[in-house]
């Protein structure tokens, strides 16, 4: 969730509906359990005959890395570590995209432009969802306490200036 840092004034302030809640695939039919689909309607995209099939824009299998996702925190935060040539293998980076495209981890939806890599790391944005949303703790962290442990991860990943 790192990419929320949009929200604040050194970042841009985008404001919140630009930059938090669930994304789905633009160039192609919206599936009706995107939140507020029956809002799509108003997309002109929603009676493009180009757009506005199973497929669209697409091809089956063609993969998640080329459908153009509609725009978050989370491509903001996987532009970023690729831009900065992170070593997080390609199921990191995966969860980091699509952590909040809601319609595919939780309805099935849009699988059909998943290819072979997607699905297999699906399964890891499926375990990184217990971590995820509702899943905050009232219990407060020590975060000195844990400080060396991610910087040690942050090192290991990720160069030691980033560019945003």
């Amino acid at each position: 969730d790192l990419g929320k840092v949009l929200l604040h004034p050194s970042f841009g302030e985008l404001p919140q509906w630009a930059v938090v809640g669930d994304t789905f695939p633009v160039g192609c039919a919206f599936d009706e359990c995107n939140v507020h689909s029956k809002y799509f309607k108003e997309n002109p995209d929603y009676h493009n005959p180009e757009f506005n099939t199973k497929f669209g824009a697409y091809s089956e299998g063609c993969g998640l890395d080329k459908v153009l996702m509609s725009w978050g925190h989370d491509d903001y935060m996987y532009l970023v570590a690729k831009e900065n040539k992170t070593t997080l293998p390609s199921a990191g980076l995966f969860i980091i995209r699509y952590h909040s495209f809601y319609p595919l981890h939780k309805h099935g939806a849009y699988t059909h432009l998943m290819n072979e890599e997607d699905k297999e790391n699906l399964k890891w944005l499926h375990v990184f969802n217990k971590y995820d949303l509702y899943s905050k703790s009232s219990i407060r962290i020590d975060v000195e306490e844990v400080k060396p442990y991610y910087m040690s991860l942050i090192d290991k990943y990720f160069p030691g200036k980033l560019r945003w």
